[in-house]
């Protein structure tokens, strides 16, 4: 349920906000990368600290692609975009 209707500047905000997440998404994509191509069979405390960096980058890239995806059902639902590309699938 929605009280008030979507103006240009939250459309505006949103899109923002989603351009930022995907920057960071793929630089956190990166990272988790770099960290899983470590040695990480080692018992040190290295490879421990290595393991919940890893651990720690997957739960943050699964929270922001949650928050893109909740951004985008939210305020970019009536995008002329989306509703273009739903005209061609329907």
């Amino acid at each position: 349920m929605e009280r008030f209707p979507k103006g240009d500047c939250e459309v505006a905000q949103a899109r923002e906000l989603i351009r930022a997440l995907r920057d960071r998404l793929g630089e956190m994509t990166t990272q988790l990368a770099w960290v899983e191509r470590q040695d990480v069979a080692r018992s040190n405390g290295l490879a421990g600290a290595l393991r919940l960096q890893a651990a720690r980058l997957r739960r943050d890239i699964r929270e922001a692609k949650g928050h893109i995806d909740r951004l985008q059902r939210r305020y970019l639902s009536g995008d002329e975009r989306t509703q273009h590309r739903r005209q061609r699938h329907a």
